[in-house]
């Protein structure tokens, strides 16, 4: 991966020490930084200790995973992503729950959001950082019951394995909806639900444009990274598996 560093340089026409100036031109140069560039001593002593403490935290032992975990293991649910949601559901629901008292009913994630596999052996501070390098929060937007059939159709029409929790759906092989039900019942298009899912996403990220109907949103203050290192911390072994949660009859 090619690193650059963008060198700007204001000339002014008149400047006083007063900060009122005004440039005449603005120029700019793109320096790429390769390894030809000589190290900074120095700096790098500098930079040492804190560097092998991060690396110590980094590489802290949080859990263990028995077989490979990735992305493309399944068409429409993958055992990576049944992790991820219901890491997310487990331990954003005490919290949503503490501050309103209601629950969570469903968790959304999207599959681009998932950035890297998780190898076979230890999972570490590290792990969590790769799958999740964003700084994306927990929101839950409480949404109408034909809010949640877009998001349905949204996630039929995508074809891609986005992380859920909470909800079953079931299609025939047309991708007709054959069942659909949310925390164990059928949907109900007069009552609502509570998704949780990321920041970026109630945004309208990944053209989740259901999202824009929320009735209200709550923001748990929680980064989706930390939920997972926290929820790797608990586990121990991690074995999740891909179930019917979402599936496609053939």
């Amino acid at each position: 991966m090619k690193r650059y560093l963008l060198f700007l340089m204001l000339i002014a026409g008149s400047c006083k020490f007063s900060g009122d100036y005004t440039p005449t031109r603005i120029e700019g140069e793109q320096l790429e930084i390769t390894s030809a560039i000589k190290a900074n001593d120095s700096l790098e002593r500098f930079i040492e200790p804190y560097k092998t403490n991060i690396d110590r935290e980094m590489e802290q032992v949080l859990a263990y995973v028995p077989y490979n975990l990735t992305k493309n293991d399944g068409e429409l649910n993958t055992a990576i992503g049944n992790l991820m949601a219901d890491a997310l559901m487990e331990l954003s629901a005490p919290v949503f729950k503490s501050r309103t008292g209601e629950n969570i009913d469903i968790v959304l994630l999207n599959f681009g959001g998932i950035r890297s596999s998780i190898t076979m052996g230890n999972v570490t501070t590290r792990t969590a950082f790769q799958v999740m390098p964003f700084e994306n929060e927990i929101v839950v937007a409480t949404l109408k019951g034909e809010a949640i059939r877009d998001m349905i159709h949204y996630l039929i029409d995508s074809g891609n394995a986005h992380p859920v929790a909470g909800i079953e759906l079931q299609l025939e092989q047309d991708n007709s909806i054959k069942k659909v039900l949310i925390q164990g019942e059928p949907l109900q298009e007069s009552a609502t639900y509570n998704v949780a899912t990321s920041d970026y996403l109630l945004q309208g990220g990944d053209n989740m444009v259901f999202f824009s109907k929320a009735q209200k949103v709550t923001n748990l203050d929680y980064k989706i990274r930390n939920l997972l290192i926290d929820y790797f911390k608990q586990e121990d072994t991690l074995t999740p598996v891909r179930d019917e949660r979402f599936i496609r009859f053939k």
